[in-house]
């Protein structure tokens, strides 16, 4: 299933929108952890200029594609990779630093990739690896 993902601030956990079926633009999960196949990370420059000149933050800023169902397993095979030479990058978004999403190493800019890896650390805090 086709989903929009992002970091939800005040249940610190990933909500998970549907883009298809009966569903479609609500939201349907909110989970610790989630893999996104074909991945694209999308930013609402309008919602942007919003949280800088407001000073409200709002959902501008998500990663879209195909949900993976069985996130768990696949996390699980996956984020070993991150201390093997660098197999997994490290993303981040900061609406008042960056107009996208940034590979936090490079700090070049992420457009997509084909698949990307979100969870939450020991501390309720936001993860997103690109594979």
């Amino acid at each position: 299933m086709r989903v929009d993902v992002y970091f939800n601030l005040h249940r610190r956990l990933f909500s998970v929108r549907a883009l298809e079926g009966e569903n479609k633009g609500r939201v349907i999960d909110h989970v610790a952890k989630c893999a996104i196949r074909d991945a694209r990370f999308v930013v609402s420059e309008a919602g942007r200029q919003r949280v800088i000149h407001e000073g409200v933050k709002n959902v501008h800023a998500y990663i879209r594609g195909e949900r993976i169902e069985d996130a768990g397993e696949f996390i699980k095979t996956v984020v070993p990779l991150s201390g093997d030479g660098g197999a997994l990058r490290k993303v981040s978004y900061d609406p008042h630093l960056d107009r996208t999403f940034i590979d936090r190493t490079t700090l070049e800019p992420m457009q997509s990739v084909d698949v990307c890896v979100m969870m939450v650390d020991e501390h309720r805090r936001p993860i997103v690896l690109a594979v």
